[in-house]
């Protein structure tokens, strides 16, 4: 893919500038999935009225959605082809901001199911073109560096947004209305994109046929896991994530299940986000001194570990366990994905990225549907944490071993 060409630009725009979006990701998802499990176990257990079922058919939506995202981030290859980066982020954001403020009223089932999809196209694109832009203007600050300080203000962002979240929900009796918060969040965000004047060469929109463009695709994806290092890189982004979605999708489901309320809910989420800000400010002078494969070493085994007792310890223990495994996630949050930048050249990253990002939703697809058969054969919320223990031991398998 030819390198785009940026006309105009701020000239105090740098990789920081792109990185310091991150507030506004972080902060609008960090709102956003605080209630989004919450609602969707609402949802399915008004249509079934059994809470037990419901909680399991959550896995089977989420995993059908995140194979509709997937898909979205491997046709963003093509989206590149026909669209500048700077407009495609533009729309992605306002899209984003539409559909949340939308699915914060009390619109029927199919109507917030349809939303939910489409809001998936403009969130999708966003965390896939923010990290390219940080890349096309990283020069000699490095991509460890601009994760970091991208991580770092997702991490803020993210620490005040459960609290914020869930106690505007409990006020107004409706866990639906912290989407329209999320939704003015991206809209701030659009805004603060906007203050970097960029402008970039329009491109020719090319009449392409829709086989043509799958073959393009399906070409794009078997050279990606042909190239040298790939491989490696996409199954240990593959197991970040899905113990990020297991964690996301199910302790607030869990949290709630033991009694305990959604101010409780919002300080265990609050208090979990800690050790990552703290982390972030160290971690760049971490991964120069121990390396990444060693950081992310100890993260994957601490969460199996944590992940096996919570799934029997109950009560009070089991918040403390939801807390502490965050330190484990703050070890491989900002170098999970260093395999992939550490392992292609800049001309190939806006071609291979979009393949690559698939590790952020197919987790979604199988870690979810995994959890829900642990659910339909124990009977217990709590057996999902099986999953997560296998994806961790697998995942640090993979991540030591030398092959590609």
């Amino acid at each position: 893919m030819a390198k785009e060409k940026y006309i105009a630009i701020n000239e105090n725009v740098d990789g920081y500038s792109f990185a310091n979006l991150g507030l506004f990701t972080g902060f609008a998802t960090g709102v956003y999935n605080a209630v989004y499990s919450l609602v969707i176990l609402g949802i399915f257990t008004g249509i079934f009225g059994d809470e037990k079922l419901a909680s399991s058919v959550v896995g089977v939506y989420v995993a059908m959605y995140s194979v509709f995202c997937m898909m979205v981030g491997l046709f963003s290859k093509e989206l590149l082809r026909w669209f500048s980066k700077a407009r495609l982020l533009a729309c992605a954001f306002l899209l984003t901001a539409v559909c949340y403020s939308m699915m914060s009223f009390s619109v029927k089932p199919a109507t917030f199911f349809a939303l939910d999809y489409v809001s998936g196209i403009g969130s999708t694109i966003v965390l896939i073109l923010i990290p390219l832009f940080m890349a096309d203007f990283s020069k000699n600050i490095g991509m460890a560096k601009l994760n970091a300080r991208y991580h770092l203000w997702v991490n803020i962002g993210c620490l005040v947004a459960p609290l914020f979240a869930l106690n505007i929900a409990e006020w107004f009796g409706n866990y639906r209305i912290p989407f329209l918060a999320s939704a003015m969040i991206y809209a701030g965000g659009l805004l603060f994109f906007h203050r970097f004047g960029i402008v970039q060469q329009e491109k020719e929109i090319k009449k392409v046929s829709p086989r043509r463009t799958i073959k393009a695709l399906w070409i794009n994806t078997l050279a990606f896991f042909r190239c040298p290092g790939m491989p490696r890189a996409y199954c240990v982004n593959f197991g970040y994530y899905a113990l990020y979605a297991m964690r996301i999708l199910y302790v607030p489901i869990i949290v709630i299940e033991q009694g305990f309320s959604a101010s409780v809910l919002g300080w265990v989420l609050t208090l979990g986000i800690l050790p990552y800000i703290i982390f972030d400010l160290f971690i760049g002078n971490w991964v120069k001194r121990l390396g990444s494969k060693l950081l992310m070493s100890i993260g994957l085994l601490s969460f199996s570990v944590l992940a096996l007792c919570a799934t029997v310890v109950h009560g009070w223990g089991l918040l403390a366990i939801f807390v502490l495994w965050q330190i484990s996630g703050a070890f491989m949050e900002p170098v999970h994905d260093l395999l992939f930048f550490d392992n292609t050249r800049k001309s190939e990253q806006d071609r291979f990225y979009g393949v690559f990002r698939t590790t952020s939703y197919l987790p979604n697809v199988i870690a979810p549907m995994l959890g829900a058969l642990c659910i339909a054969i124990t009977g217990s919320t709590s057996s999902v944490w099986y999953v997560s223990v296998v994806v961790g031991v697998f995942t640090l398998f993979v991540l030591l071993s030398k092959k590609r």
